[in-house]
């Protein structure tokens, strides 16, 4: 594989089927070179063999993570990122899409002959119609077009099957839906690295635990790794057969083995993150110390990672942040996100340093850069969108409903988290009239409906495509028997235990209603007194028949109580669902109104 490209060419290769001493403190790259022998600067180097020679050699690292396979724009907040002004005032900014990200990262190559550029997970997976219709076989495509070197997996890979990602990885055509084209699927040019996922047989990992980018006598390791919690987030089909390690263990393992193999110079792809204190993509998480504006799992984790891993690209909460957190010997290591959707990417200087082999961590340098949309789309990237949307305009231009006004996805309660959980309770009231209440989680709410037109189909009108992004995971409805008891278990279990820490809302149905004290610790943010059904208090000796999607019928998110539930009947998927009940309830004349998302009451 090229070290780097700077032409918009599609790289080929032939295809097969089935990595310090730790310096303390910050300082610039100047005060760096000012401390170099004056024989061995990184400005003027040395004379070897009657060549110039330098010591230090900087590698630019361009990443991203969290494509979620969104090829074209975004559109609404997701399609949009927040900039902080030096007075405090922010700016929204519109941002990603293919055809603009490639333009940017072919123009940040420009003039860097050590370029790498590496992904933390989430390329695929809970995609829009355009690349979930076909498998994802579009990302990976656009992904070989930008020149992607190496990625981490994500939890999102895993959410059709470790069979089905080794297809992506080598190629091949879907064992159900066949080829899309005569050429075939020829797969990813990149590999995937999947260091903490085991075959639970063999106990070794599905894919490469870490993979050595080279550029003449420059190399730097890369290990990748996803959440260790990957099994709460994912469908138990999509896990079946695997083991998912925890994720500093891992990595500090294979930073032991690159270091015995000459690999000095490690960057860790970490599908796991933070939250930063500010949603502007280049707020200062460092102020006023090291790591003091972020929090969330991905600070313990890199607080506990060896000191031989120099830098930390990471993803999965969609935040976008360029830190540094104090490695376990106390000095200050980067940690990168670049928020999600292709909105933005991250551009660090890794000084590397050809006589230790290793990284000079005082001299990196990163930030993050919006993928703004005001270059020139690559036509490469034009031509792909534009061939993959013939093949799924017939299914995705179908007009679907029509809506009165945006209907967003962002908050606690969520508009559209209350419209997906109405259109499961009326499917689940068609299936069985004894249907009370539906609950839907926040994660599978995917993105917000938006009232202006995305192509041709008019101001309000609800395509498929549309509602497929929304909710693109598959799911059924399926409906369940709980006492009353263990529902108010179930809306403890949202604050609780693995949750306490990141509270997961369930979404209700209209008729239930609840207090969310957020004053207050774990299960005690519920106020049980307050828990109504259609007026009425929650009998905990009653029996409730409740709608959820096959995920959370699984027990997924961390609320296990919904996995005990009885009398089980599988209906529709979830789209469908969404479908009937948009078709039901809206028309050109009376398009539907955005739910009011007044059902729970939050104290804060």
């Amino acid at each position: 594989m090229p070290a780097m490209s700077t032409q918009p060419q599609h790289r080929r290769r032939r295809r097969t089927h089935l990595i310090l001493t730790a310096a303390a403190g910050l300082a610039t790259a100047g005060a760096l070179a000012a401390a170099l022998p004056a024989t061995a600067t990184a400005e003027e180097g040395d004379r070897k063999g009657g060549h110039s020679w330098s010591r230090y050699q900087d590698v630019q690292l361009l990443s991203f993570n969290d494509l979620h396979g969104n090829l074209e724009p975004p559109s609404g907040s997701s399609g949009r990122v927040t900039h902080l002004h030096e007075d405090g005032t922010t700016e929204a900014i519109n941002a990603g899409g293919v055809e603009y990200l490639a333009t940017h990262l072919r123009q940040a190559r420009e003039g860097n002959k050590y370029s790498v550029t590496a992904a933390g997970g989430d390329m695929v997976g809970a995609s829009p119609l355009i690349s979930g219709l076909f498998h994802d076989e579009p990302t990976i495509e656009a992904l070989n077009k930008l020149d992607l070197d190496v990625t981490s997996v994500g939890n999102h890979e895993f959410d059709e099957g470790a069979v089905e990602l080794a297809r992506l990885q080598n190629g091949g055509c879907h064992p159900t839906d066949g080829c899309y084209s005569e050429e075939g699927f020829a797969g990813a040019d990149f590999p995937y690295l999947a260091a903490n996922v085991q075959n639970e047989k063999t106990g070794k990992p599905i894919l490469k635990p870490y993979w050595v980018w080279k550029k003449k006598d420059v190399k730097i390791g890369f290990i990748g790794v996803t959440l260790e919690d990957t099994p709460g987030v994912v469908s138990a089909e999509g896990v079946k057969g695997l083991k998912f390690k925890d994720e500093v263990e891992t990595i500090n393992k294979y930073a032991r083995v690159l270091q015995a193999q000459g690999v000095k110079s490690i960057v860790a792809l970490i599908h796991e993150g933070g939250a930063p204190a500010s949603t502007a993509y280049n707020y200062d998480c460092d102020s006023p110390g090291a790591g003091d504006g972020i929090s969330g799992p991905i600070v313990d984790i890199a607080k506990n990672i060896t000191p031989q891993v120099d830098a930390l690209v990471t993803g999965h909460t969609h935040a976008a942040y360029a830190c540094t957190i104090n490695d376990p010997a106390g000095n200050p290591r980067t940690v990168t996100s670049a928020a999600s959707f292709g909105r933005l990417y991250t551009d660090t200087t890794l000084t590397y340093d050809r006589w230790t082999g290793d990284i000079a961590r005082t001299a990196v340098k990163t930030a993050n850069h919006v993928v703004t949309r005001d270059v020139a789309k690559a036509t490469d990237m034009t031509e792909l969108i534009t061939k993959w949307n013939t093949l799924a305009a017939p299914i995705g231009n179908r007009a679907i409903g029509h809506i009165s006004a945006d209907i967003p996805s962002t908050g606690t309660e969520s508009p559209m988290g209350d419209l997906i959980a109405d259109a499961q309770l009326a499917h689940g009231k068609q299936l069985d009239p004894e249907t009370d209440l539906a609950l839907m989680n926040p994660g599978g709410v995917r993105a917000g409906l938006t009232y202006a037109a995305k192509g041709s189909e008019g101001d309000g009108v609800v395509t498929y495509a549309e509602g497929f992004t929304v909710q693109p995971f598959s799911n059924t409805v399926n409906l369940q028997d709980f006492t009353g008891a263990q529902l108010i278990q179930v809306l403890k279990e949202q604050v609780s235990g693995s949750n306490a820490a990141a509270p997961k809302i369930l979404q209700p149905s209209a008729g239930l209603t609840y207090t969310l004290d957020m004053t207050k610790t774990g299960a005690d943010r519920i106020v049980v007194d307050s828990i109504k059904l259609n007026g009425a208090a929650i009998d905990p000796a009653a029996t409730y028949r409740v709608a959820t999607n096959s995920f959370l019928a699984g027990g997924g998110d961390g609320i296990t109580t919904l996995g005990q539930g009885t009398n089980d009947l599988v209906g529709s998927d979830d789209l469908a669902a969404l479908e009937q009940y948009l078709t039901a309830n809206s028309s050109a004349a009376s398009p539907l109104s955005p739910p009011v998302a007044n059902r729970i009451t939050i104290v804060s």
